[in-house]
């Protein structure tokens, strides 16, 4: 206690949770050097790039939603009648999606399997919140979206990492790595696929070995299939909720924020087992209520509607991407693996003799551009950093050759003080 003028005045306890510290992922300090939140601050990493050319999203100016999105918004903002559904989601738009869902899937998906939720990440969080207890063993995939390991750390799991080697010509999650953490009885295996970071697709065969895993262990899957459309031609996606047993046991993340680049309309889908739904449905409703509303009428739309649309987005996104790799590749020393899915892509940068956040550091104030560094995507990503090439074309082979300017001359400066050392 504190006195002040004869008054005793208590004093605040720390406004961080223990919760929130443990997103910091201090861990990552010994290799790091700092936590993953200091860094993050350290390279104003929070979303708004800071002015510059930030690369950590679509850019939804050159790629904008489908043309019917607006239409629709302003038909149904028309009607206050729409402004309140279940928590779940809109009963008849739900009947929709699933409808369109079972097409694109390609097995039975039904109304109670379904849930909207705001955005993606919304979903995530009410996911893991709904079926994680704390002390819980999770498998998580390294690399891995960035705020899935924070998401864990939040609800208090025990994470146990599954490494993909993202530059192989068949990247998968490491069976051996699944199979050597099966004795601590773990409750969850959580990847995405594509990945995010690096877009890999992983074989069929991969695929099924992990779903019999699953079924003989007794685990649940988090599959975040979010830019399952986002593949490009030739190659063979599989629906992790397609295979043997994973009906039962699956829960899939989808959305139209960005293949669509429906973001700014904060919608996102989650498809599971009716348990793990009525779960998911509790863990909603304490934090958001409900997706927005007015926004959920679109999903109706969703995939039904913008066949067209992404087939011509692929073809652009194919484009950039080959841009992207034939201008990162003249970087002396930088290694740059594309793959068939997301707009993504994962640079290794260690030949170059510096770290992810010195490059990042580097490519902010040389080239005025914002990567993502590589741990924030889990322990293998020091050393790389993720680029996303969904930009404006002319404006992006400006931004490229300053990156290529900048990142050479990192290497160049390191290979001399490294030689005079």
């Amino acid at each position: 206690m504190q006195i002040v003028n004869n008054q005793s005045i208590g004093t605040l306890p720390e406004a961080e949770s223990a919760r929130v510290k443990r997103m910091h992922i201090p861990a990552r300090a010994a290799v790091l050097g700092s936590t993953v939140r200091e860094a993050d601050r350290e390279l104003k990493l929070n979303g708004d790039g800071d002015g510059l050319l930030d690369t950590t999203h679509f850019d939804t100016v050159r790629f904008p939603a489908p043309d019917w999105a607006a239409g629709v918004m302003a038909e149904v903002m028309a009607d206050g009648a729409t402004a309140y559904t279940p928590y779940r989601g809109a009963p008849d738009v739900i009947a929709s999606v699933a409808e369109t869902l079972t097409g694109f899937m390609g097995v039975p998906v039904a109304a109670e399997n379904i849930a909207f939720t705001p955005g993606t990440q919304g979903g995530l969080f009410a996911t893991l919140s709904a079926i994680v207890n704390p002390g819980d063993v999770v498998m998580l995939a390294d690399p891995e979206y960035l705020f899935t390991e924070r998401m864990l750390e939040f609800v208090g799991a025990t994470v146990v990492r599954i490494p993909i080697d993202v530059d192989a010509a068949e990247p998968t999650l490491d069976l051996a790595a699944i199979e050597a953490a099966l004795p601590q009885q773990p409750t969850l295996l959580v990847f995405s696929h594509p990945n995010n970071p690096s877009g890999a697709i992983f074989p069929r065969a991969s695929l099924e070995k992990i779903a019999a895993l699953s079924v003989e262990h007794g685990f649940r899957i988090l599959a975040d299939e979010l830019y399952s459309r986002l593949v490009y031609p030739g190659a063979e996606f599989t629906h992790m909720r397609t295979l043997p047993g994973m009906a039962e046991r699956c829960v899939t993340m989808l959305g139209p924020s960005k293949t669509e680049s429906l973001s700014g309309f904060r919608l996102g889908v989650v498809v599971g087992p009716e348990d793990v739904m009525a779960a998911v449905e509790q863990t909603l409703a304490v934090t958001a209520l409900r997706a927005p509303a007015y926004a959920q009428r679109l999903l109706a739309h969703w995939i039904a509607d913008d066949a067209d649309f992404v087939a011509q987005r692929i073809t652009e996104l194919a484009a950039l991407r080959d841009m992207t790799v034939t201008a990162l590749r003249r970087v002396p020393g930088l290694q740059v693996t594309p793959h068939e899915g997301t707009a993504y892509l994962y640079c290794d940068v260690s030949a170059l003799g510096a770290t992810d956040v010195e490059v990042a550091r580097v490519l902010q104030v040389e080239a005025g551009v914002v990567v993502s560094p590589g741990y924030q995507f889990g322990p293998s990503g020091i050393g790389r950093f993720r680029v996303c090439y969904a930009r404006d074309e002319a404006e992006w082979a400006a931004a490229l050759e300053r990156m290529v300017t900048a990142l050479t001359a990192l290497g160049a400066r390191n290979t001399a003080e490294a030689a005079h050392a």
